[in-house]
């Protein structure tokens, strides 16, 4: 009987485009896997992470061609980084620039975002209620701190460009150092395209830069003094002030 006679039956040759569009795709994520696993220099506790995070420093040193870093951190003990929030893109510019495991504070409707909370989580990222109880993301990053991690933070609490209105860094990233009796690490993110934006900058590629600064020792100083250091360095730079 004709193929055609047959409505339940598939000719050959509408499923050779298929078999072969199907193993291309296992071909392609078995290379990403691959490639992922030798680009990876963190270890952030499973295979699949560890290889994203290969797959991530690819994109960012190849198709946003990254320069800078790697950042100043110290092999072991905790430190905390500070950084200017310019677009969506920093996260995993840092992420790029460090050799240790970067523990994140971000806002918790990012942290529950749909799609991505499964990477939040698996990145150890510490969710900030700053509307309920804000406290709970303190507790938890000095907890991580007490345990020699690395604590990642944007002090402005917001994407913020040097052209906006004048934004106050929220005060945090100074307590947790002088709780925790650690040093700040601040770092300058720049050359980012569409820099505002949350995803466009992610598409659009850019010459990003990372620069670093020398650590801040907070440990016996006013908080107001640390800040303000933290704001010649993240705004104006180090020679503007």
């Amino acid at each position: 009987m004709a193929w055609h006679e047959n409505p339940m039956t598939t000719p050959q040759h509408l499923l050779f485009p298929w078999g072969v569009g199907v193993l291309a795709l296992f071909a392609l994520l078995w290379w990403g896997w691959r490639l992922g696993g030798r680009a990876a220099e963190v270890d952030w506790g499973g295979p699949w992470i560890n290889r994203i995070d290969g797959l991530g420093r690819l994109f960012c040193r190849r198709y946003h061609r990254l320069q800078g870093g790697p950042l100043y951190l110290p092999e072991s003990g905790p430190a905390i980084v500070v950084a200017n929030h310019i677009s969506g893109l920093d996260p995993f510019l840092l992420i790029t620039a460090s050799r240790r495991r970067l523990r994140f504070i971000i806002a918790s409707e990012q942290y529950h975002r749909f799609g991505f909370n499964w990477l939040f989580r698996a990145a150890g990222c510490i969710p900030v209620d700053r509307q309920g109880r804000p406290e709970r993301a303190f507790r938890a990053a000095l907890k991580a701190l007490a345990e020699g991690e690395v604590v990642a933070l944007f002090p402005h609490g917001t994407i913020h460009l040097e052209g906006d209105p004048h934004r106050r860094l929220k005060p945090g990233a100074v307590r947790l150092a002088q709780l925790a009796g650690c040093p700040i690490f601040p770092v300058r993110i720049d050359g980012v395209r569409a820099a505002g934006g949350i995803f466009l900058p992610v598409v659009l590629r850019g010459r990003a830069t990372i620069e670093n600064f020398p650590p801040i020792d907070c440990s016996g100083r006013p908080p107001a003094d640390c800040l303000a250091v933290l704001e010649r360095v993240l705004v104006k730079g180090p020679t503007n002030g």
